[in-house]
């Protein structure tokens, strides 16, 4: 299966790309679906009914007003999360949802969007199904979607069970674990940047690529700007503060001396980074997905660090950088899972943190074999761990486990960057061992809210 770095790296709204920006585009496409096969006028009513772990912490996680926009035909590319509440308010006020846009009907949030939390569909954690009917009652159309992390959707019906429709695009490099990742870097004198960059044409130009990825960096940077500025709580009655704007004033405070600061100070600030963007993302604010909403903060703290803290960086770096992270991406992708519904969180901060540090070493010179290294030990040291958000909120503890995680990854590139290349474990094992992991982690421990933190908090 060929996967795009654009596909891995996406701008969305948080707080979840598989709670949020996942049905937002399903919704989107029944809505599309209905007006291309031209059932729109006939359509009385919706139902859009939520499982597994949609249902379980879909509330929490923002899953309702996803959908209702994406009925009204928004992109999570594309909508405007600053006027999104008002929106709603007004959908809800009235009672009357524009669906695609075009045709207005009565819509009931409380009854037409229902969260199922105990039941799930057969082939993923996160199903929903998309119905309408007509003015009778009768179905017009269903279709069944999951979404199956990192905002990725597959489609599928009764007839036509869960299959990823495989994307065929001829690349001159193709692989599919780190192992062959490796053999074409020596075979043909290449870097992990340069397979990537070469496989990335088969879909842009490479000016398109590279002022794709800088698009990509700008929205990062912004989110970083956006974390700092906002103050108060976050949404969803945890009562959680922010905090990066006050860490931020005290971090440009010259007169503040602590013990920390003299040799460890740039770690205050990837927390800092870290914080602000996963701030924003729990408030539903724009945000890269990267690989997910739920670990969005780790590569844009790691490259605020290479772009603040390396003294050689530059736009190139930022480039090779993101080349070099979506490779490791892919491998996730295909081998093992991003998805904290599917295997906890070491799916989406583990991979992260793996994403970063090979990024962060392939940016500041590592060969290929130090590259993988990184990305190995990034993830070798999230393994097991669970996704258990408490209140079903993308807050405590996936905020500050991005900071910690971030840290994490610069930390595994310097180790590989420190040694040749060579090491016990490799990365192909650390996929599997991840995957497997996940098949046998208990689904309580699954962004369903219900094991871990999210209930001894409550307990303690």
């Amino acid at each position: 299966m060929s996967v795009s770095l654009f596909e891995l790296f996406k701008v969305g709204i948080g707080p979840s790309s598989s709670h949020t920006v996942g049905p937002m585009e399903a919704a989107r496409r029944f809505a599309e679906a209905l007006e291309r096969e031209q059932l729109l006028a006939s359509v009385h009513r919706l139902k859009v009914s939520l499982y597994g772990s949609l249902g379980a912490t879909g509330k929490g996680h923002g899953t309702g007003p996803a959908v209702i926009v994406g009925l009204e035909g928004e992109r999570p590319t594309q909508v405007n999360p600053e006027e999104m509440p008002a929106r709603l308010e007004q959908i809800r006020h009235t009672g009357r949802l524009s669906l695609a846009g075009q045709h207005q009907l009565r819509f009931r949030e409380s009854s037409d969007i229902v969260y199922y939390r105990r039941k799930s569909l057969p082939e993923h954690p996160n199903g929903m199904i998309c119905q309408a009917f007509d003015q009778e009652g009768q179905c017009l159309c269903e279709r069944t979607y999951y979404s199956v992390g990192g905002g990725f959707v597959v489609d599928a019906t009764v007839n036509n069970p869960l299959r990823i429709r495989e994307d065929d695009t001829s690349q001159p490099y193709p692989f599919s674990s780190g192992k062959t990742l490796l053999a074409l870097c020596r075979e043909h004198d290449l870097t992990i940047a340069d397979i990537m960059l070469a496989n990335e044409q088969a879909w842009r130009t490479p000016a398109e690529i590279r002022s794709g990825i800088i698009e990509l960096w700008q929205v990062m940077r912004a989110c970083v700007q956006s974390g700092i500025r906002h103050e108060g709580e976050l949404p969803g009655g945890l009562k959680v503060r922010r905090r990066a704007a006050s860490l931020y004033r005290s971090l440009m405070d010259k007169q503040r001396v602590d013990l920390i600061s003299p040799s460890l100070s740039a770690l205050d600030w990837v927390n800092l980074y870290a914080l602000a963007v996963n701030e924003e993302n729990a408030a539903g604010g724009r945000i890269v997905t990267a690989p997910t909403n739920g670990a969005a903060g780790i590569i844009p703290a790691v490259l605020h660090y290479y772009w603040e803290f390396c003294p050689q960086a530059n736009e190139d770096g930022i480039v090779c950088f993101m080349l070099s992270a979506g490779a490791i991406g892919v491998l996730f992708k295909e081998n093992a899972s991003i998805s904290g519904a599917e295997v906890g969180c070491q799916g989406e901060v583990g991979s992260a943190c793996a994403m970063a540090a090979a990024g962060l070493a392939a940016a500041t010179g590592g060969s290929p074999e130090q590259v993988e290294n990184a990305a190995e030990i990034g993830m070798e040291h999230h393994l097991g761990m669970t996704c258990d958000p408490i209140g079903g909120l993308v807050q405590i503890p996936c905020i500050e486990r991005n900071a910690m995680a971030s840290v994490k990854a610069i930390d595994a590139a310097i180790m590989a960057l420190r040694g040749d290349g060579k090491h016990y474990v490799s990365l192909d094992k650390a996929l599997h061992t991840m995957r497997e992991t996940g098949r046998d982690m208990m689904d309580k421990y699954k962004e369903t809210a219900r094991g871990g933190l999210a209930v001894n908090i409550i307990e303690c």
